[in-house]
């Protein structure tokens, strides 16, 4: 009976899973099926789920009319540059807080994560005076300044979590054996910690690539103009082309998603690999 009674309360819970999956998925795949449909389809059927047939005219007229391109390789840019900075400066200052800073490295973490009790539209303004100060509008250098001084203080704090995990005793084994500090960090400690900084890169690319408000305040010109809000400028025309906003928005969401997708598993699974190396 209580067997009995135990697979019903699973599959129960497999069903309410499966439903919770299927309402978050849906808005989603319904935006990538709509991206496929014929303009006249798009007219007369807004609202069916399978288009009757597949077409890639609105991801052409992206691509080539409205010049997504330019926008994607600047987003892609913007990106990588605020992650790899990200990454070398938040994984030497993580390391650093861990081994050389115990006491007043935690004081410290805690002031830098207060940077996340304040909401975006309201550091815009100061982060515009300064950026305006420095001579950096309308230029990528200024937005990847403005995405690591959010990105970096958050990085650390992820990062300090996973360096705290390696063993004391490797590093003074490999001390023993003549090994520097910087060669005990790079050949040493960085592979026992390489799912976390994977994650870290991860977040960082993600939140670089679809960040808006800041993109929008400091960049004015269309030729380096990141793709999100690129895809905001699209409602600005008198008639809003339904079709090419849903190809545009799978084009942003996509990458995203894919690269989680591929990168999950060595997330998940890479702390024992590393650990055991």
């Amino acid at each position: 009976m209580g067997h009995t009674r135990n697979k019903t309360t699973l599959l129960l819970l497999y069903v309410f899973l499966s439903l919770a999956v299927l309402a978050a998925v849906f808005p989603l795949l319904w935006i990538i099926l709509s991206s496929f449909k014929t303009s006249g389809e798009m007219a007369s059927r807004p609202l069916a789920f399978f288009p009757e047939t597949f077409t890639f005219e609105y991801y052409v007229r992206v691509l080539n009319n409205l010049k997504f391109t330019v926008n994607i390789k600047n987003s892609a840019v913007v990106s990588l540059a605020t992650t790899i900075i990200t990454i070398v400066v938040s994984a030497l200052g993580a390391y650093g807080v861990v081994r050389f800073f115990p006491n007043a490295g935690k004081k410290m973490t805690k002031l830098l994560i207060t940077t996340y009790m304040f909401p975006p539209i309201l550091l815009a303004v100061p982060y515009s005076i300064i950026i305006i100060k420095m001579g950096l509008v309308n230029t990528w250098t200024g937005l990847v300044i403005t995405y690591l001084s959010f990105s970096i203080p958050y990085a650390i704090w992820m990062l300090i979590g996973f360096f705290q995990t390696v063993p004391l005793e490797i590093e003074e084994a490999a001390r023993v054996d003549g090994a520097g500090k910087l060669r005990v960090f790079v050949q040493i400690v960085l592979p026992v910690v390489a799912p976390g900084v994977v994650a870290t890169a991860i977040y960082t690319f993600i939140n670089s690539w679809n960040e808006f408000l800041f993109a929008l305040l400091l960049i004015n010109s269309s030729g380096k103009m990141p793709i999100s809000v690129a895809l905001y400028s699209l409602t600005g025309s008198e008639i809003l082309d339904w079709g090419e906003m849903m190809a545009a928005s799978v084009i942003v969401i996509l990458p995203s998603v894919l690269f989680f997708m591929l990168i999950q598993k060595k997330i998940a699974g890479g702390l024992a690999d590393g650990s055991v190396k």
